[in-house]
């Protein structure tokens, strides 16, 4: 039986991972990948879960894995696992967790363990793998993560969205056609368990408190975010907007030759890309930068894909960083942007009627990201509720009282947001809905906040918390959001042709 030393000298395809004993926490997307891979290795498993998805778990039997869905912690100690992969979801404190770190058996996360195997596929030209641009945030990773790919692949590079948006890490490094580059978009549940990984190029987007119910405290939360810059190799991109994503790379142990590169909605420096006027700029990656600039964009093209927003314009300055690290020309970097689309339920405008305006971001499943959207509007009538996480929201509704026409509360977690209502606009129309018919969630808030709003208000969902109450996931919560609108006025069609109904009463 191998000891943790020997099991940590494991970071190579070509180690000997046969015959090692490894316990697999979880069976969603990543869990599998991580089976698949491991069995390929030759490595003897178990996975351990209490629910599984049966197409998921039909495929672990065809593949010869076995799956133990109950008695977890007797199966783990019978079993005497040298490792343990765990999926994002199990918190540090669960029992599976504790009972494997208290016994000395290494834990690690399915893109630690992707790390340490990323040299199945080398580049033949170079002899070396894919190179990770490694992306995480409060908010807007998965946006600057597609926007980052864009860049890449307009620039002729063989490149893919992996991690917690598109495929399993894992599934990436063993394409066998192989990547130039992985742009990995990392979660802090995902970096807490990851101690290895050498970016080529990192960014923090901003950070803000979040997932404190699983990260236990905001600075357990910040030193997972933190870990997106260890070791990093060519640039470490912050927030020039926000100071304590530039405290996390001024804390970071970097190679040598790391450059620290700023982004935001500023005069850049002569290391940062910025705004001049209305023109994104860089002044990082050019030989004269503290005397020129390169023009990347204008506004005016991020407003005709829907980019226009300050922080959807925050996340193509950073996706502009990173992708000019790698050698990406900004003449490539304008033909992505160009041809950019975003993904729904991030500030997607839905309808508009009576000049109200129903825009759907219920991708804002926390604090931070609701600001972003308020942000982006002067008039509102506001959808917010939802799973809270812990998170205190008496800040962000004290914040934005003065753009509110009113507000309409949904989901488990009503209470603290309307006592903060009460608190900071006791004259504000608050509207709950307390319906226990999940059906009937979205149909009433719609109908109640058209009942209120007046021409030129925007309807906007964005709930600043979680989604899993009512829906069955932030998707879900926001087509049920579009559905709801487009029955209210009898279908998805213009201003001209859809019947105006009779206003509610509010």
């Amino acid at each position: 039986m191998r000891d943790a030393r020997d099991v940590g000298r494991l970071s190579s395809w070509h180690h000997d991972w046969a015959g090692l004993r490894v316990a697999i926490l979880g069976l969603g997307i990543s869990g599998f990948s991580v089976a698949d891979t491991l069995r390929e290795l030759g490595a003897e498993l178990v996975v351990l879960a209490s629910e599984a998805d049966a197409a998921t778990a039909d495929l672990l039997e065809v593949i010869g894995v076995r799956l133990q869905r109950s008695e977890l912690e007797h199966e783990l100690d019978d079993f005497g696992a040298e490792l343990v992969i765990v999926s994002p979801g199990f918190r540090p404190t669960h029992p599976l967790v504790r009972r494997a770190i208290d016994a000395g058996t290494p834990v690690w996360g399915d893109v630690e363990l992707a790390w340490r195997l990323r040299d199945k596929v080398l580049d033949q030209g170079t002899g070396e793998p894919a190179a990770w641009i490694a992306i995480t945030g409060t908010n807007g990773k998965t946006t600057t993560t597609q926007l980052t790919t864009a860049m890449l692949v307009a620039g002729g590079r063989r490149a893919i969205a992996c991690g917690n948006v598109g495929i399993p890490v894992l599934d990436a490094i063993r394409d066998p056609l192989g990547f130039d580059q992985l742009v990995v978009e990392l979660s802090s549940f995902q970096l807490y368990y990851l101690d290895s990984m050498s970016a080529a190029a990192a960014v923090c987007l901003n950070l803000a408190d979040d997932h404190l119910d699983w990260h236990g405290s905001g600075e357990a939360y910040r030193e997972a975010k933190a870990k997106v810059y260890e070791r990093a190799r060519i640039a470490c991109v912050y927030n020039l907007e926000d100071g304590s994503t530039r405290e996390l790379v001024e804390q970071a142990e970097v190679v040598e030759g790391c450059r620290a590169i700023g982004f935001g909605l500023v005069m850049p420096g002569p290391s940062d890309v910025g705004l001049v006027g209305d023109v994104l700029v860089d002044r990082a990656f050019l030989a004269d930068r503290h005397r020129s600039a390169l023009e990347i964009a204008t506004i005016d093209d991020l407003e005709t894909v829907g980019l226009g927003s300050p922080h959807m314009i925050a996340n193509v300055l950073a996706a502009s960083a990173l992708a000019r690290a790698v050698g990406v020309s900004t003449d490539d970097i304008r033909s992505a942007i160009q041809g950019f689309r975003l993904d729904h339920h991030r500030t997607e405008t839905i309808a508009t009627r009576e000049g109200i305006r129903f825009v759907d971001d219920s991708k804002a499943t926390n604090p931070h990201a609701a600001q972003a959207a308020l942000d982006s509007f002067e008039s509102i009538v506001w959808i917010v509720g939802g799973l809270l996480k812990g998170v205190d929201v008496d800040a962000l509704v004290s914040t934005n009282i003065a753009r509110l026409r009113a507000a309409v509360v949904i989901g488990v977690d009503r209470q603290p947001l309307l006592e903060a209502f009460r608190r900071h606009a006791p004259e504000l129309p608050v509207f709950e809905v307390a319906t226990a018919d999940t059906k009937e969630v979205m149909p009433t808030a719609v109908g109640l906040s058209f009942a209120v709003a007046e021409s030129g208000d925007t309807v906007l969902l964005a709930p600043a918390a979680a989604s899993m109450d009512q829906f069955t996931d932030y998707a879900d919560r926001g087509v049920r959001f579009a559905n709801a609108v487009h029955e209210l006025f009898g279908g998805p069609d213009d201003d001209e042709h859809s019947p105006i109904p009779p206003r509610p009463a509010a």
